[in-house]
C-alpha cells in the first residue's frame, strides 16, 4: 500500500486557504511545501514552541525526567491528531500544526499560573491562555523582517481561536486580532480544528493517568473502579497474565487511546457523511468530530474522577495556590519596577494603561517554570519553596 489517502470533500485544502493577514512574496516561497506544512514548520522552529519542554503539564516543575511537560504532551496530542485525520480523509499537516500550537499560550505553572495573571489584568481585560496563543503567534514572536508574528494561515488562527467551538464572549486579546484579521468567531471551525481538539482531550485524559499513577497520587484500585477502565484491564490481564505490572499500565493507557480514538474516527464519519464541503462543516450548528454519546459520558466521569483525584488532590491545591502566590509577586514586582523585566521588554514598555499592564502580563506569560523560579530569586533574594511535590 502508498500509504496516501484520498482528501475528503469536507477537508481543509490548503490549495484554497483564505491566506495570511500579510501576503507572502512568491521570493520567500523555501522549498515545496504546502501552506499547512509551512505553519507547522514555523511552529516547529519558533521560541515559543521551545520553551513548552519547561512549562507546567499537571506537574509544576517536575523533579522526575519521566512526567509529561507542555511539549511532550503538545507532540502525543499531534500524533493522535494525525491517525485520527488521516483515517478521515483530514489535512494531517493543518492538524499537526494546530495540536503542536494549541498549548503555546500557556503561562508559568499552568493554570495557577493563569488564574494570577488574570486576578492581576482584572481591570484591564483579565487573562486567557487560549487568546494568549493567538496573540504570541500572530504579535509576540516575530523571527522574520517583513511583519511582526509568524504570519500563519487563516486556517490555523481560526482552528486555535475556535479549539472549544464558537466564540460567543471574545476577551480583549482575541477581540484586537479579530478586528486585524476577521476569523469568522461565530462559526464551527474546519474538522482538522475538531479533531486537534478531540485529539488533546484524548491524550490528557490517559496521559494523566499514567503521570498520577507513577507520582502516587491516583490508585490502580480506584480507577478500576469505572467500569469501562476495569472493562480495559481485565482484558489486559487476561491477553498478558504474566506481565509485570508496570507494563500492564502502560498498555492500559495505550488500549484507552485505541479505544477513543477509534471512536472519535467512528462517530465524526457518521456525522460528516454527506458534507460536500468544509462550508458545510463550519455551517453544521454543532460538532462535527466527537465521541459518541455513550463515550461522552464516559469521558466525562473519567474527568470527575480526574479533578477529584489529581487535579484537585490537596498537595496539587496546595502547590497550585503557591505557584498563584510566585506568579503574582512577579507581576507586583514588575508594575512596581519595570527596570527589572529583560532589557528588551524595557524598551517596548508602553507608557499608557492598558497597554503597559498587559505588556507586563505577556512577559511574564512567556516565562518557563524555571525562568520564573530564577526571575523570583533574583527580585525577592531567595528561591520560592513548595513548587514542586513530584
Amino acid at each position: 500500500m502508498s500509504g496516501l489517502v484520498t482528501r475528503a470533500p469536507y477537508a481543509s485544502d490548503p490549495a484554497r486557504s483564505r491566506g495570511r493577514e500579510f501576503p507572502l512574496e512568491g521570493a520567500l516561497a523555501r522549498g515545496p511545501r504546502s501552506d499547512y506544512q509551512r505553519d507547522r514548520d514555523r511552529i516547529v522552529h519558533s521560541i515559543a514552541f521551545r520553551r513548552l519542554r519547561h512549562k507546567t503539564q499537571v506537574f509544576v516543575a517536575p523533579d522526575g525526567d519521566h512526567y509529561r511537560v507542555r511539549l511532550t504532551h503538545s507532540l502525543e496530542v499531534a500524533q493522535i491528531g494525525r491517525v485520527i485525520a488521516r483515517a478521515l480523509g483530514l489535512d494531517e499537516d493543518l492538524t499537526e500544526a494546530l495540536c503542536l500550537a494549541h498549548d503555546i499560550g500557556h503561562p508559568p505553572f499552568g493554570h495557577a499560573g493563569e488564574d494570577a495573571l488574570d486576578a492581576a489584568l482584572q481591570k484591564f481585560g483579565g487573562f486567557d491562555h487560549n487568546a494568549m496563543s493567538l496573540r504570541t503567534l500572530m504579535r509576540l514572536e516575530s523571527p522574520y523582517c517583513e511583519h511582526e508574528g509568524l504570519n500563519l494561515t487563516w486556517e490555523l488562527l481560526e482552528g486555535l481561536a475556535k479549539h472549544n467551538g464558537p466564540v460567543g464572549m471574545v476577551n480583549w486579546a482575541l477581540a484586537e486580532l479579530d478586528a486585524a484579521f476577521p476569523l469568522d468567531l461565530s462559526q464551527w471551525s474546519s474538522l482538522e480544528a475538531q479533531v486537534a481538539a478531540l485529539a488533546d482531550d484524548i491524550a490528557y485524559d490517559n496521559h494523566d493517568i499514567d503521570d498520577g499513577l507513577r507520582a502516587g497520587f491516583l490508585e490502580l484500585d480506584e480507577l478500576l473502579a469505572l467500569d469501562f477502565v476495569g472493562d480495559q484491564w481485565r482484558a489486559i490481564e487476561r491477553k498478558f497474565p504474566s506481565a509485570p505490572q508496570d507494563r500492564r499500565l502502560r498498555e492500559l493507557v495505550r488500549s484507552q487511546i485505541g479505544w477513543m480514538v477509534n471512536d472519535v474516527i467512528g462517530e465524526t464519519a457518521a456525522r460528516a457523511a454527506g458534507m460536500t464541503s468544509v462550508d458545510d462543516v463550519r455551517g453544521a450548528g454543532r460538532a462535527t468530530a466527537a465521541f459518541s454519546s455513550a463515550l461522552a459520558e464516559q469521558e466525562r466521569t473519567l474527568k470527575r474522577f480526574m479533578y477529584a483525584r489529581l487535579y484537585h488532590h490537596p498537595q496539587q491545591l496546595q502547590t497550585a495556590e503557591r505557584a498563584r502566590a510566585v506568579t503574582a509577586e512577579l507581576y507586583a514586582a514588575y508594575a512596581q519596577d519595570p527596570a527589572l523585566m529583560e532589557s528588551g521588554w524595557v524598551a517596548r514598555m508602553p507608557a499608557e494603561e492598558p497597554a503597559r499592564s498587559r505588556h507586563i502580563a505577556d512577559f511574564i506569560a512567556g516565562m518557563t517554570d524555571r525562568y520564573a523560579i530564577s526571575a523570583y530569586a533574583r527580585i525577592y533574594g531567595r528561591t520560592p519553596e513548595g513548587l514542586s511535590n513530584v
